[in-house]
């Protein structure tokens, strides 16, 4: 007996094979129901009928036509399932409760007169359908009908939306991404209510199906950005994507880097801006972190908090950061250079100072500086992954105890500590937690130059961490712009944040269509603090008209 009837092949007999659900699947990916329940209960029994929260209910439309129901119990709404589906099939509606229904007018009927979710769609092929069931959806076969009716009642328990863990603010909206990719969009969508926003999809992992979302500005962003960035994930093939950062991996330019050249961020607000700057967001469906491309350096030590306060208060806290930055990445691998090389460099008080604290360790200022930078490192480590509870207590225990009875113990000299501990909170003032890990791995080979070579290995290590700074792209995009190359509008927003009505235009590297962010003129307040013409009254006549 024929169960399936497809495009390449005819009268599929259903065998049992040992071949795995998924390969079964694939091999008839083209197959179409016949109109027969019967046949198609076996397919997706074939498939999935071993799952206990699989629900197979048979029932009788308009109390006629058999007909039967598939769907995943832990993945729907219930009530849904029970109102608006088989209430809805199992009696008549009102207008057509004296007519009779024959069987080719059936279908119409149950789309357009009976069903009352508007997520509703007709499928004849049996892969779609059982795809269908897998998403939250559930699929209802007719008797004699030869497609199924697909209809939308996903519903998935999340965690609500919270202020973002990994990037707090003082002032700012306190939304963060969930792990649902509708409720996110949602998000975007909310902050940004224009008809130019776009938002495209695509599915990714042979097994996950995980749905991707590309979201850009119509008239902003760059036509040939967007084709690049569609054409990096669709060449992706891997089993499953469980987070934004599997794609992140596959689409950035230079994988033996250890600079980040995909930006991440939890922050819808976040997302607007770039959307807005003509940049290209890229969600995945499950995670909570979406991703920006293409990124520059200087986007990495910039926060929200830059555009939302006073520009001059942000420059200073932004150049802060920047001296934190350089902080953490050389200040280790300098103090080893000079102890080691260049002790005429310390002044002759502080000299006696560190050479009385180091009098009693055993080991060169390298091995010292590594020790107590490794163990930092573990610490730091160790602090993450504990329970919240017990990681704080233990940081203060680490820091604390551990680093007096190090000294205490001859094991490390006074300045040491003091040097790596300075260096560690430098790193914590980097925003971005991607960039200030690039920073910490770097510290190392710094240190090793600076051990052998003084001042002199530095200067080696820093031209060769800038050269592949140059070197590196993000989608086609110099990794320091706006600095190199330059560009004078650009750099109005690099070490410091230039006021607001300064930044006229778009980024110049990004080549959006529309570089203007708003218009030339705008109503500027009188020098003598009269009001704008555009503000005054209208004159009235004595008759107050």
């Amino acid at each position: 007996m024929p169960i399936f009837h497809g495009t390449n092949t005819t009268n599929h007999q259903y065998k049992s094979t040992d071949a795995p659900p998924s390969e079964f699947l694939a091999s008839h990916k083209d197959d179409r129901i016949n109109g027969s329940i019967e046949d198609t209960i076996a397919f997706i029994m074939k498939l999935i009928g071993s799952n206990t929260d699989l629900t197979t209910r048979r029932f009788r439309v308009f109390g006629e036509y058999e007909a039967v129901l598939f769907y995943y119990t832990n993945l729907v709404n219930h009530t849904n399932i029970n109102v608006d589906i088989l209430k809805a099939l199992m009696y008549k509606p009102d207008h057509l409760s004296k007519k009779t229904i024959e069987k080719h007018q059936l279908k119409d009927i149950l789309l357009n007169d009976t069903l009352y979710q508007s997520e509703t769609k007709l499928e004849n092929k049996a892969a779609l359908l059982v795809d269908g069931i897998m998403r939250g959806g559930t699929v209802v076969a007719v008797e004699g009908i030869d497609e199924a009716f697909v209809i939308g009642t996903r519903t998935i328990e999340s965690r609500s939306i919270d202020q973002p863990a990994t990037e707090q603010v003082i002032r700012g909206p306190r939304e963060g991404f969930v792990e649902l990719l509708g409720t996110n969009i949602s998000l975007i969508r909310y902050r940004l209510p224009s008809a130019d926003l776009r938002i495209d999809s695509m599915e990714i992992g042979q097994r996950t199906k995980s749905k991707v979302a590309i979201c850009y500005m119509d008239g902003i962003t760059n036509p040939e950005l967007v084709k690049d960035v569609n054409s990096r994930l669709s060449k992706i093939h891997i089993d499953g994507i469980l987070d934004s950062g599997y794609l992140e991996q596959f689409i950035e330019d230079n994988h033996f880097s250890p600079f980040p050249q995909v930006q991440y961020t939890e922050r819808p607000d976040k997302i607007v801006a770039n959307l807005l700057e003509g940049r290209v967001a890229i969600l995945v469906d499950g995670s909570p972190l979406a991703l920006v491309v293409p990124t520059v350096f200087n986007q990495f030590y910039q926060t929200v908090e830059d555009y939302t306060e006073r520009y001059l208060l942000m420059s200073a806290i932004r150049l802060a950061r920047l001296v934190a930055l350089m902080f953490s990445l050389i200040f280790p691998s300098l103090y080893v250079a000079i102890i080691s090389f260049n002790p005429e460099l310390i002044p002759t008080e502080f000299a006696v100072a560190v050479a009385g604290g180091r009098a009693g360790v055993p080991y060169p200022a390298i091995i010292e500086v590594l020790i107590i930078e490794t163990s930092m490192e573990v610490l730091r480590e160790a602090t993450i992954r504990l329970p919240q509870q017990v990681g704080g207590a233990l940081s203060i225990v680490g820091v604390l105890v551990i680093g007096q009875a190090a000294v205490a113990a001859g094991f490390a000299s006074p300045i040491t500590v003091v040097t790596i501990a300075l260096t560690t909170i430098g790193s914590f003032a980097t925003p971005a937690y991607n960039a200030a890990l690039a920073l910490r791995l770097l510290r190392f080979p710094l240190i090793i130059m600076a051990g052998l070579f003084g001042l002199y290995g530095i200067m080696i290590g820093l031209i060769l961490i800038a050269n592949h700074l140059l070197s590196l792209r993000s989608f086609g995009v110099p990794y320091l712009s706006p600095l190199v190359p330059g560009n004078f509008e650009g750099m109005k927003d690099l070490i410091i944040r230039g006021p607001l009505p300064w930044l006229k235009k778009r980024p110049h590297f990004l080549q959006t269509i529309d570089r203007t962010r708003f218009a030339e003129q705008q109503p500027q307040p009188s020098p003598s603090g009269r009001e704008p013409e555009l503000l005054k009254p209208l004159k009235t006549d004595d008759n107050g008209e």
